[in-house]
């Protein structure tokens, strides 16, 4: 999904920029409540790791293509806001270095991918955290189906902006068309993934994942109250 250069016009390129400006600040003063000493590694060895799952490129067609995003992934393992630099840092890597995505496409490609598919994927996995048996083993399943829905939302997100600064002669209907076709195959791909991945993760170390930690908050206090009982 990395969008090029010239594929937005300079209004919209700008206001993407300025909400992603925007959103890494939030998220590096929110990131604090999520990082310690113990965690903080954790948080570039998944960077690394998306970086690596992004290498992989499908062509969606109209000019772009489309990869696994890792924003519900990161997410859950690291927390929102974390996750959001995560991205942004992997994002302005591939920019920079191996010109994957444009420069002047920076903000918009931060917007799709490190905010709108961590978002997506966050709200959709605690929202399932919520309604589901109050068990570990739920994490994995509704961290697959956050990232199931965030990454065709991110491409409609992309279509609603070409439709209003799309500074190329493609028609509205063949961009969505492609866009969410080609991203809902990429999302059922990023599901499995993600769900293996995180599902690995607390099977070993569930206290290293940050959306188990409520479930095991809540079980540890079960236990002691167990206990005075």
């Amino acid at each position: 999904m990395h969008v090029p250069d010239g594929f937005l016009d300079a209004p919209t390129s700008a206001a993407t920029g300025v909400v992603a400006v925007a959103a890494v600040a939030l998220s590096l003063r929110g990131a604090r409540r999520e990082l310690d000493d113990r965690t903080a590694p954790r948080a570039g060895l998944v960077a690394t790791f998306v970086f690596a799952a992004q290498m992989i490129n499908f062509p969606v067609g109209a000019g772009t293509s489309g990869h696994l995003m890792g924003g519900a992934l990161a997410a859950v393992l690291v927390g929102p806001w974390t996750a959001v630099l995560c991205l942004s840092v992997v994002l302005v890597v591939q920019a920079l270095l191996m010109a994957d995505g444009g420069i002047t496409a920076l903000g918009t490609n931060i917007t799709l991918i490190g905010i709108v598919t961590v978002a997506v994927g966050w709200a959709v996995f605690v929202l399932l955290r919520r309604v589901l048996p109050k068990r570990v083993s739920m994490v994995a399943p509704a961290a697959a189906v956050g990232a199931l829905v965030s990454v065709p939302v991110a491409a409609l997100v992309f279509t609603l902006l070409f439709s209003v600064g799309g500074n190329v002669s493609v028609d509205l209907g063949a961009v969505m068309t492609a866009m969410l076709g080609w991203h809902t195959v990429i999302g059922i791909g990023e599901a499995l993934i993600t769900g293996l991945v995180v599902g690995s993760v607390v099977a070993t170390r569930p206290d290293l994942v940050h959306g188990a930690r409520p479930l095991l908050e809540e079980r540890e206090l079960e236990l002691r109250t167990g206990v005075v009982r």
